[in-house]
């Protein structure tokens, strides 16, 4: 939440009073404040008044990170009615306001935040549900009723081209007849409250963008940008605008990383070869080191293989040492053959005898 302040100390306890009352929770909102060109004590106040708030005995009250920031700008205006809404002198007061806007918004934004919310600390009359009540409608950029909200017309256009390159249009007087249609007379205050209206300017009462947005390059333009400045050229970027700096934006992360990588490459080469050395010189330092990786791998390779040699190995040693014992079992076989070879030859021989014996006894009766 971004607030700037100056001569702001009659507006502070009303401010702080609706701080107090928000509802979204206060330890997901981060205030930053930037006190420019005061005269009285509102800075001194300022200080104060948030230490009271975040020493509060209520676990719910305190906010998250506080930041203040004391810069002048050179604001010569005064803060009273008549000075501050002089049409003499809206030019500069504008672009003032647009350089301490986005000072403080260089300044406090961080990678961690979602969501900008501006909120002037003069506003008499807001619901305390208003952060929510805006982010529901997830739009880059919204704001509710405010008198300074405007949409583009023909003749606002056609009076740009007639003026000054450095001139610069603000609504509500004589000078600049825009007759451009205003949020204040184009809602209905009995309708939908919710009811959503493309917006061409914006005020800075209270306006709620996407961080995103900033980040893309969109800014308060402290200059005349199309005639406008400050809120009122804020949106006037157009939804080209915004894509084609979230591409540049890309673009220079990309060049970014490529700028990085390349000088990590010149590091490493500077630190292997700190001396002055020949061209040929650096490739043969390169082929050793490709030798040496070579070596590593094959010896880690032969180290794997090793214990798969044992192993077999192992398993030859065991069956060497089982042969003995097989030949052993196998010993008595061969004598087993030869009492059958020798039972065979003897039953083959007493046949021969009986043959032998038989013939006599034939012979003894052929001569009887």
């Amino acid at each position: 939440m971004c607030t700037p302040l100056r001569d702001a100390s009659s507006h502070l306890p009303m401010f702080f009073s609706h701080l107090r009352n928000l509802t979204y929770p206060h330890h997901l909102i981060d205030l930053a404040f930037l006190v420019s060109d005061s005269k009285d004590n509102t800075l001194e106040m300022l200080s104060s008044m948030l230490g009271e708030l975040q020493a509060d005995s209520d676990p719910h009250m305190p906010f998250g990170e506080i930041s203040v920031i004391h810069k002048d700008f050179g604001q010569k205006v005064t803060q009273d009615v008549e000075s501050r809404h002089g049409f003499a002198a809206q030019a500069g007061r504008r672009k003032l306001m647009a350089q301490a806007r986005n000072w403080l918004l260089s300044a406090t934004l961080r990678p961690t935040h979602s969501w900008v919310y501006w909120r002037d600390a003069d506003v008499e009359t807001a619901p305390f549900t208003i952060i929510e009540d805006l982010m529901r409608h997830d739009k880059d950029v919204i704001q509710p009723y405010d008198l300074n909200s405007w949409q583009e017309s023909e003749t606002a256009l056609a009076l740009a081209e007639t003026l000054d390159e450095d001139a610069v249009i603000v609504e509500g007087y004589a000078e600049y007849a825009t007759w451009r249609p205003h949020l204040a007379y184009l809602r209905d205050p009995y309708g939908d409250p919710d009811m959503e209206m493309e917006l061409d300017g914006v005020g800075g009462v209270s306006i709620l963008a996407k961080a995103k947005v900033f980040r893309a390059g969109v800014h308060f333009p402290a200059f005349s940008f199309e005639k406008h400045a400050e809120t009122e050229a804020f949106g006037k970027p157009s939804v080209d605008d915004l894509r084609h700096m979230e591409e540049m934006e890309q673009e220079r992360k990309a060049r970014e990383k490529e700028e990085k990588e390349q000088a990590e490459r010149s590091e490493r080469v500077n630190t292997l070869f700190q001396d002055a050395k020949t061209e040929s010189e650096i490739d043969n330092a390169f082929v050793r080191d490709d030798m040496e990786t070579k070596g590593k791998e094959q010896k880690a390779s032969e180290d794997s293989k090793k214990p798969e040699a044992e192993s077999v190995e192992e398993v030859k040693a065991d069956k060497s040492s089982k042969a003995p014992e097989q030949e052993e079992q196998k010993a008595p076989e061969p004598l087993k053959n030869k009492n059958l070879k020798d039972a065979e030859e003897v039953s083959a021989v007493k046949p021969a005898k009986e043959q032998a014996g038989a013939a006599p006894d034939k012979q003894s009766k052929q001569r009887e």
